[in-house]
């Protein structure tokens, strides 16, 4: 699996261990399974060979597939990257998995409602056409967005949950203090993802310092579960610009951003294992096989991602 930094091998291999994922992609490595993610664009890397099923750009309306930002690519890679310019060593947690990618935040990481709605209908239309199972949505608003357009969208996002798929979010930044996760964030049907590798040695900052967190004494647990978000390392969509084939060709990022894209691949494992899994017995089984953490449940949710036991019996 894609987890850890560039700079520091024996922190790449505490976080691989941390989600359960140390040369273990299941059967096909999420074959069969596609997953469709809204973020920046996708670069065409070739870590993602032929498996870019469809791209459209609901910010600029280009025609063909890019990511000017860079953010949509990492994602991408982590969910789906097969490692193929690192001889499998910075491969995503599912790399037999397919993307369909809609651009719908500019060069900055900046977007509309109105093209979140758009890409979101679009999915919803085409769900059945290109076997999408799993949304990924690593964007966190965080309170930076008028509470009527949080409310829209998660309208939108919880229809994409009832047409029967897993709808996958990022916590967002904006943390520590209680409550700091987004109105959409905080739904009960979507699947939150906040960030947390306090185990690292890496001499960065740690994730689950920023990571937003839910409410105090509610009812529901939020975000619903973590993964390692510090330095993660995955497909630099400029890797051209930057010289050798292999120098350049991937890059670290941090963030909630980058926590999400590991448990839409866990999904996909988990799907293309039992492909006949409704949302709830998916979302049942990835909790389930989360590992607890000595840490309040509005950081933790259910606890550390567990790639190996979401998809054995040992849950």
């Amino acid at each position: 699996c894609l987890v850890g930094s560039e700079m520091c091998i024996r922190d790449r291999f505490i976080a691989r261990k941390q989600i359960g994922c140390e040369d273990f992609t299941g059967k096909a490595g999420g074959e069969g399974i596609t997953i469709a993610v809204l973020d920046t664009g996708i670069s065409t890397h070739p870590d993602f060979g032929g498996r870019i099923l469809a791209f459209r750009d609901f910010v600029n309306d280009m025609p063909y597939v890019y990511d000017d930002s860079g953010h949509g690519t990492h994602v991408c890679g982590i969910a789906a990257g097969n490692g193929l310019l690192s001889r499998g060593r910075y491969r995503g947690v599912a790399p037999g998995a397919s993307l369909v990618v809609g651009k719908v935040l500019n060069e900055q990481g900046d977007g509309s409602v109105d093209a979140m709605l758009k890409g979101l209908s679009w999915i919803l239309e085409n769900k059945d056409r290109w076997k999408i199972r799993i949304v990924n949505i690593s964007v966190g608003f965080g309170g930076t967005m008028p509470e009527k357009k949080e409310m829209l969208l998660r309208v939108k996002m919880e229809e994409a949950w009832e047409e029967g798929l897993l709808v996958v979010c990022a916590a967002g930044n904006n943390g520590p203090a209680p409550g700091s996760i987004s109105y959409m964030g905080e739904s009960p049907r979507l699947i939150t993802v906040g960030c947390y590798d306090k185990e690292r040695r890496s001499g960065k900052k740690s994730c689950e310092i920023y990571s937003a967190r839910g409410r105090e004494g509610v009812l529901y647990r939020k975000p619903d579960l973590v993964a390692p978000g510090t330095e993660i390392v995955s497909c630099n969509a400029f890797y051209r610009k930057a010289g050798a084939r292999t120098q350049g060709a991937y890059t670290a990022k941090s963030g909630t951003s980058m926590a999400t894209p590991m448990v839409s691949g866990c999904l996909a494992l988990l799907l293309e294992k039992y492909p006949d899994l409704s949302k709830e017995q998916a979302k049942y089984r990835l909790l389930k096989g989360c590992v607890r953490l000595k840490e309040p449940d509005n950081l933790q949710g259910y606890g550390m991602l567990h790639v190996k036991r979401v998809l054995t019996d040992s849950v």
